[in-house]
C-alpha cells in the first residue's frame, strides 16, 4: 500500500519538526532550513517531496536530533 502524496508530505513535515527544521511549502516544492544548534544554517531549497524526505532521513540516520 502506497501513501498518498498528502500523507507523505505530512509525515515529512512531522519528521522535520522532530529534527528542528522549518518547512516552507511552495506548491509541490519545499524549502527546509535548520539553524538550531548549528554554527551555520542548513538549507534545502526548491526540493521535491522525495528530495525533502531524503534530506531529512539523512539527518535522522546521522543522529542529528533536536534538544
Amino acid at each position: 500500500m502506497h501513501q498518498s502524496d498528502a500523507d507523505r508530505a505530512q509525515a515529512m513535515k512531522d519528521l522535520a519538526a522532530q529534527l528542528m527544521f522549518k518547512v516552507e511549502e511552495h506548491g509541490d516544492r519545499f524549502s527546509l532550513c535548520r539553524e538550531a544548534g548549528l554554527p551555520t544554517a542548513v538549507h534545502g531549497d526548491n526540493l521535491s517531496l522525495e528530495e525533502a524526505e531524503e534530506l531529512l532521513e539523512t539527518w535522522k540516520l546521522r543522529g542529528f536530533h533536536g534538544g
